[in-house]
């Protein structure tokens, strides 16, 4: 673990820096934008399921305010235009997620705890597993949530900290969620801040 955290806080000293404090002022912004602009956000991390992070933000800045809107037809179609590879799907998923527009602010300030909310999220929202409720989170301002994903696995797996599994169950998620904490904690950095480090260190980009 030594050598992780040695590369961790040689990138907190260098031009990695300045973007990451970029991107987290930005995801608190974005959590208190309208209800509408935070949906978007949700849609998003809906789409990055089993997809490529930078085509799903492009098909995301070309749907502006669309994914409140379209039907489910027209909008696989738009998904399907963007390369999705699954629109038919996704499309589904987001039309069933309007249901919670109407009180989607009033649900993300209401739980104790954001283990809570991702909770709710994960069994609430179609299309949203731990890593999705997580991505959508911290995207809008939470601290507290780890975004676990095969980058984040393989670079943990590398360094000899935990064991790589065949599946990423929840109770092995928050396993490795604490594992990431403990981390955070020793680097002076949350799990938001983190998971841009090594989102970095395991691609050369910071995305969102």
């Amino acid at each position: 673990m030594e050598k992780l955290l040695d590369e961790i806080e040689s990138l907190k000293n260098s031009s990695a820096r300045k973007v990451v404090d970029s991107r987290m002022q930005q995801f608190k912004e974005l959590g208190e934008k309208s209800a509408d602009e935070i949906f978007g956000e949700l849609c998003f991390c809906i789409m990055t399921a089993n997809f490529n992070a930078q085509r799903s933000i492009d098909i995301q800045n070309s749907m502006g305010c669309r994914f409140c809107k379209l039907g489910e037809k027209e909008l696989a179609a738009k998904l399907k235009e963007g390369g999705h590879r699954f629109p038919e799907a996704r499309a589904r998923y987001i039309v069933e997620a309007r249901k919670h527009l109407p009180t989607l602010k009033e649900v993300l300030s209401k739980f104790g705890s954001e283990a809570e909310l991702r909770s709710w999220l994960a069994e609430n929202v179609r299309g949203l597993g731990y890593k999705e409720a997580s991505h959508f989170m911290r995207n809008i301002g939470f601290t507290d949530v780890a975004i676990i994903d095969f980058h984040i696995v393989d670079l943990l797996v590398r360094h000899g900290i935990v064991e790589r599994s065949k599946t990423l169950t929840p109770k092995r998620y928050l396993e490795t969620e604490s594992v990431l904490r403990d981390i955070g904690k020793k680097v002076g950095l949350n799990l938001a801040e983190l998971d841009l480090y090594l989102w970095y260190m395991e691609t050369g980009k910071i995305l969102k």
